[in-house]
């Protein structure tokens, strides 16, 4: 006897992403969407016993970069071990298209630098048989993977496109080039692109140490491209505004672009960990812009940003110092017995670093660093860093890291906390993820591979605000909501975050009580066998896209129900 639906989860605690109560029920799901919720009486092809479980919408990540992996993976991990089920792509305005032939070489020293992802990979990994946004969304279609996976149009390509050298140079734009930028803005939202993304950010820097094409572009140029978007009433504004410039100044360039325009648009927002807290007032600005009927959302890291380094990974303290350049090139286990030579030792410790990517300079931020052990601490306290163990020690921090390398044959990592960890504790993050315009966001999954892990975000939401928060927490229902439905509504996804009957079924089924982080591990599955950091989780009884389980008790299961996102109105 044919069964009544595809799937049928019973007796799970929904958490429906709508932030309303958790409520006992079973999901059934048929032809890749909710069929029905409550009391299920028919049967399903297949059923899970979600019972002491937590059933929940599958997450959005609104801030990846997954434009190469999309094309040369079926599986966009670490997203997809953490609950991920639609990632959103081509954020910071860099990206592979639209791209002449010519420029190929330019991207990906563009992607090489902003988001650390080895040109060797893309050079091997990409096969180009695209020249238009419109082609490329056609060639991510045409793949196979396990989560969904959205586009915006990126900044910096399309403004090589138009312009050529001049883009690159971060020459004005002319007339003519605005209007092809707008043209070609409004064609790639007509194609599917979720929206526009930029970056204004000055150490968003090329591979070679230039500034990315969009830097310091006029605001007229973005706000005719934005009106692409308004010429067909659709997408959002993705934007990485120039903290380092001030916020007084950065803030209103992104209320001007969303007043002109009239579309949404969502920036990236963090804490310092010291001085003034000038995200509060930033916090006001988009109150007041809310108060006059503009739509910005701010996204915010639950955990401190930072980078991971270690000596198989793109930064460490050491790696801009000249005695590094004679043993760089060795595999590990040369380099840490180089390392024993009390000469080099002596060498590294005392040798003042050369300059370099930004990245690299802040391998050395003694005070706000921190040993990254099993399982990982990402709100390690004050006298956990290099510096204060260095005090107590009566060492110093170089000397420290430097032992920690060796003693652990050069595995050995640790987490630089740039941001979000004011004063050595993650209160400004909970304040500004509580904020109703704010949501969990930049977990980068797809870039950063040898020095950022932060595609994990939704577990540590889960773990570390919700099931072991001390005086801060989340509520787990308000948890879910902001993973969910109100990341997705951010950058327009009305079809998924939430778990109702005929919503698109992305569906979680979360054990708790097993919900823990692994410490992040190298995998070295890029093309030409490139190395990149990934994260496992415990926890996922059941991750499913479009009513496909894709990952049974953490593990995969090789179902590639994975789509293109095709514009917000789908």
């Amino acid at each position: 006897m044919a069964a009544d639906f595809d799937l049928v989860i019973r007796n799970g605690t929904l958490a429906d992403g709508t932030g309303g109560p958790l409520r006992e029920a079973d999901i059934a799901v048929k032809d890749g969407r909710v069929a029905a919720v409550g009391a299920v009486s028919g049967t399903g092809a297949e059923e899970i016993d979600a019972r002491h479980r937590l059933v929940t919408p599958g997450f959005v990540d609104v801030h990846t970069h997954y434009d190469g992996q999309a094309i040369w993976s079926e599986e966009l991990a670490p997203s997809s071990a953490h609950g991920v089920t639609t990632a959103v792509m081509g954020n910071c305005g860099v990206g592979f298209a639209p791209c002449r032939k010519q420029d190929h070489d330019m991207l990906i020293n563009v992607m090489e630098g902003v988001e650390d992802i080895p040109g060797v990979v893309m050079a091997e990994g990409l096969p180009w048989d695209w020249e238009t946004f419109p082609q490329y969304l056609d060639r991510v279609e045409q793949g196979r993977r396990d989560i969904d996976v959205a586009a915006y149009l990126p900044h910096s390509p399309l403004r090589v496109y138009v312009m050529g050298e001049r883009g690159a140079r971060q020459e004005p734009a002319t007339e003519a080039d605005l209007a092809q930028m707008r043209a070609l803005t409004r064609e790639a939202m007509q194609a599917g692109a979720l929206g526009f993304a930029t970056s204004r950010l000055s150490i968003h820097k090329t591979a070679d140490g230039g500034s990315i094409p969009s830097f310091d572009a006029d605001v007229q140029e973005l706000r005719e491209i934005c009106m692409g978007m308004t010429d067909v009433g659709k997408g959002t504004l993705q934007i990485v505004l120039d903290a380092f410039r001030g916020w007084d100044a950065e803030y209103p360039i992104i209320d001007d672009l969303v007043a002109a325009s009239g579309r949404p648009a969502t920036f990236t927002l963090a804490s310092g960990n010291e001085g003034p807290p000038r995200w509060r007032r930033v916090l006001e600005m988009m109150e007041m812009s809310k108060a006059a009927g503009r739509q910005i959302t701010a996204q915010v890291m639950p955990r401190p940003i930072g980078l991971i380094g270690g000596l198989e990974l793109s930064v460490h303290p050491f790696i801009l110092c000249p005695s590094w350049e004679k043993i760089a090139q060795l595999p590990l286990a040369e380099k840490v017995q180089a390392m024993r030579d009390p000469a080099m030792r002596t060498a590294l410790l005392s040798e003042t670093p050369a300059e370099g990517h930004p990245f690299n300079a802040l391998g050395r931020n003694w005070r706000w660093m921190f040993p990254l052990d099993n399982p990982p601490n990402y709100a390690p306290t004050p006298d956990m860093s290099f510096a204060a163990m260095a005090a107590a020690q009566g060492t110093t921090p170089e000397a420290l890291v430097y032992d920690r390398f060796i003693n652990t044959g050069g595995k050995g990592m640790f987490l630089a906390t740039l941001g979000n960890f004011e004063d050595g504790k993650l209160d400004s993050a909970y304040e500004m993820l509580m904020h109703p315009d704010c949501v969990p966001a930049l977990g980068d999954g797809g870039a950063h591979y040898g020095a950022i892990c932060d595609a994990s975000y939704s577990t540590f939401l889960l773990d570390h605000w919700v099931r072991n928060a001390t005086d801060k927490s989340i509520d787990v229902a308000q948890a879910i909501h902001m993973l969910s439905a109100k990341s997705a509504r951010a950058v327009g996804l009305t079809d998924r975050g939430i778990l109702a009957v005929g919503a698109k079924a992305d569906i979680n089924v979360i054990d708790m009580d097993r919900l823990s982080i692994a410490l992040p591990h190298i995998a070295r599955d890029l093309p030409a066998g490139g190395r990149r950091l990934d994260q496992k989780a415990t926890g996922y009884d059941a991750t499913i896209v479009s009513g496909s389980i894709i990952r049974r008790f953490d593990e995969a299961t090789g179902a590639r129900p994975g789509r293109l996102v095709r514009g917000a109105a789908h």
